[in-house]
């Protein structure tokens, strides 16, 4: 194998694949990241056996061949060379040249045949989504995994595609984020699974705005074909739990408000929140909504917003980070949010499109 090519596209393949890397000891060769050429490109790949990711560097090699090498050295590497055209050769015993004007490195790797092959999959049941849906889709639904490792059905979003809708949704038991977006053509196959969260934090890194993505489905696995890159992930197996029963009826008295607005007031209230006193306190009356959190041994913050609201008056407590995190991904100028009393969830809708559900806290 011998290829020369610029810093920056060979920088950005290893960057778009390093994720996929694992960083646990109990296979070494996962550690590495293959290199195999074709005629008009080198493929890069790297996996942990529970996501692997594929990026195309679109080069001519000047010799065919194959090889791993350990990836955090060679991102290190290729990382802290000049911005000068890079010599990669292979040479016998799987030694590894990289030159770049006056640098010169050797990295010791191993054969391709010690690397896992990542599966392969048939193209009978494509479903083509325009990238930039997804994108907004998983941006919108991303944040209320759970991280909760005892809690792994939730752990990852679920994806339901059926008809000519697809729905996402996510939950960590407290807060719930779904989404429905109409596609364009009828989907080949109906599918409800769940897709890890690294797997679509990683696939959201690589979407753009232009362009559509190929899903296939396999057995127990999901495949991405975003063109130069490839994502293959594992799935969770589980069942997820009954979403619709969770989300409440529309209810008449919503309270209109600026969305940045929001954002800011509960950013500033948050500061002073910490793990026993997480609750920020939201006090809702006619046209006035006041966002305060006081602790004695702490301070106080408290900020009133104006607000478009003739319902009862009301005074309720929020985790400020569960707001927080669906505001700030949201892009609407002025949002609804719907609480019925003190005791129910707070919801944020976005027509029939977009539902946001979060619990109420208890205020100290």
């Amino acid at each position: 194998m011998q290829f020369e090519t610029k810093k920056d596209a060979f920088l950005k393949v290893l960057q778009t694949i390093q994720n996929a890397i694992s960083t646990k000891n109990t296979l070494p060769i996962l550690s590495n990241l293959l290199m195999e050429t074709s005629e008009d490109n080198i493929k890069i790949t790297a996996t942990d056996l529970d996501i692997g990711i594929s990026s195309i560097l679109p080069i001519k090699p000047k010799e065919q061949g194959s090889i791993t090498i350990p990836a955090k050295k060679l991102i290190d590497i290729i990382k802290e060379l000049p911005d000068n055209d890079i010599s990669v050769l292979l040479k016998k015993n799987n030694i590894v040249f990289i030159d770049c004007d006056k640098a010169h490195f050797k990295i010791v790797g191993l054969p391709k045949e010690e690397f896992p092959q990542l599966p392969a999959f048939k193209d009978k049941e494509i479903i083509n989504i325009p990238q930039k849906l997804l994108k907004e889709m998983i941006s919108l639904t991303s944040f209320a995994v759970s991280h909760d490792e005892t809690r792994y059905v939730l752990s990852g979003i679920l994806f339901v595609i059926k008809d000519k809708y697809i729905r996402l949704v996510a939950t960590d038991g407290r807060r719930l984020a779904f989404m429905e977006k109409a596609l364009q053509d009828k989907a080949a196959a109906e599918k409800k699974v769940i897709i890890p969260s690294k797997t679509l934090n990683e696939l959201y890194r690589v979407l753009n705005d232009e362009g559509s993505v190929k899903i296939i489905f396999g057995e127990n696995q999901v495949f991405f074909d975003i063109g130069s890159t490839k994502i293959i992930s594992r799935l969770i197996e589980g069942e997820f739990p009954n979403y619709e029963q969770v989300i409440p009826k529309e209810i008449k008295q919503k309270i209109k408000i600026k969305r940045e607005d929001f954002l800011s007031a509960t950013r500033r209230a948050s500061i002073f929140t910490d793990q026993d006193s997480l609750a920020v306190k939201l006090e809702i009356s006619k046209d006035k909504m006041i966002i305060s959190k006081s602790v004695p041994y702490m301070g106080e913050a408290r900020e009133e917003l104006n607000i478009e609201y003739n319902g009862k008056n009301l005074t309720v407590g929020f985790n400020p980070m569960y707001l927080i995190d669906v505001l700030k991904s949201l892009n609407q100028e002025e949002i609804e949010f719907q609480i019925e009393d003190a005791d129910k969830p707070g919801v944020i809708r976005m027509g029939q499109e977009y539902v946001y559900v979060v619990l109420p806290m208890q205020i100290a």
